[in-house]
């Protein structure tokens, strides 16, 4: 009878009354079960999380922050462009945000510039959010602005300070040595690096990464290209590196430059790879069917975000406790139809 009640009254949403009622247990009871709060046996838990789930009921999320005095919301401030890296990103953040119960509150800067990200942050902090998180990439240049909650920095280090300032990177360095090692690796003297715009610090890693690896195996260091991340800097650049019959690898700071590339040298008489390898960047899966299928390197989007979420609430929820200690995102090589030894191994 009770629960025809519950299910029957379709005018008003359960409350946690009826939870109680069809657990048989104390309201008290219930609201330490579904605040996550100790005391409760394990069977009266059990009893309430079944009910709750039969019932369709969910917690009053504005009831409980007035309760704990939080918000139970974090702020993003998504920088650049809307390419598939960033956006990507910005959807695993999402992702680890709900499922960690939380709220999403999102501002977006068009340059990226450090007014406009003071401003961002400015306009989380007004919303009340517990945290905020600043995702890659973010322009140099030093941001003025009093935080009092906790601050994540994705895939960039910290260009201000909070309360608490955490860092969780994408592994862009990594990703670029491996990019650059697979193309030494297939027997090329060197690699040419056609990179991102350098007042990003997503670009910045590349390079390094890229330079790491040279320098590692005594390979000579060619000057780099600057692109825009657009698949148009990429055939520009393709146009340039076809004239220089030395050029046998190269690596793009991103997918999309890198098949504007192979679409340039492939329009002067250049292959890919017979002639000319390109090693991709980000693991944008709809450039596995293009001719020829791009090599890349994959970001790990949704492990970083996770993985930075999770920092992020904990200093949130345990302001007092040491952080938990991070883990590695993975490094991961997308070997296709785009990269080849040299023309020298070919002609022997």
């Amino acid at each position: 009878m009770t629960r025809m009640v519950a299910h029957g009254a379709a005018s008003a949403a359960p409350r946690s009354a009826d939870v109680a009622r069809v657990a048989g247990v104390s309201r008290k009871t219930v609201s330490r079960v579904l605040n996550n709060e100790p005391y409760v046996s394990d069977e009266a838990r059990r009893r309430v999380l079944e009910a709750a789930e039969e019932l369709g009921y969910r917690l009053n999320q504005a009831a409980r922050a007035l309760a704990s005095g939080r918000s139970r919301s974090i702020g993003v401030v998504a920088l650049g462009t809307a390419g598939y890296g960033t956006a990507s990103l910005l959807v695993g953040i999402e992702k680890a945000v709900r499922d960690a119960g939380y709220a999403l509150r999102m501002v977006n800067t068009v340059d990226g510039e450090p007014e406009g990200i003071a401003g961002a942050v400015s306009s989380l902090l007004e919303q009340g959010v517990d945290g905020i998180v600043v995702s890659e990439p973010i322009v140099e240049g030093e941001v003025r602005v009093g935080i009092d909650v906790p601050l994540l920095f994705l895939g960039a280090p910290p260009a201000f300070t909070s309360a608490r300032t955490l860092t969780a990177g994408v592994g862009a360095f990594e990703l670029a040595r491996a990019a650059t090692d697979h193309l030494l690796d297939l027997g090329h003297a060197t690699v040419h690096h056609l990179a991102g715009p350098q007042q990003w610090y997503a670009s910045k890693d590349r390079i390094e990464g890229w330079r790491a690896a040279l320098t590692a195996r005594g390979a000579y260091e060619p000057p780099l290209i600057e692109g825009d991340w657009s698949p148009e800097s990429g055939f520009e650049a393709g146009r340039e590196l076809a004239a220089d019959p030395s050029v046998t690898g190269v690596f793009a700071a991103g997918d999309e430059m890198a098949i504007g590339l192979i679409h340039a040298l492939r329009e002067a008489g250049r292959r890919v790879p017979e002639d000319i390898s390109v090693v991709g960047f980000d693991g944008n899966p709809v450039f596995a069917y293009v001719t020829p299928s791009l090599t890349t390197v994959r970001q790990p989007f949704d492990e970083a975000a996770r993985e930075g979420i999770r920092l992020l609430v904990h200093a949130i929820e345990a302001p007092e406790a040491d952080l938990p200690p991070a883990s590695e995102p993975p490094v991961e090589l997308v070997v296709r139809g785009s990269t080849a030894p040299p023309p020298s191994h070919h002609d022997r």
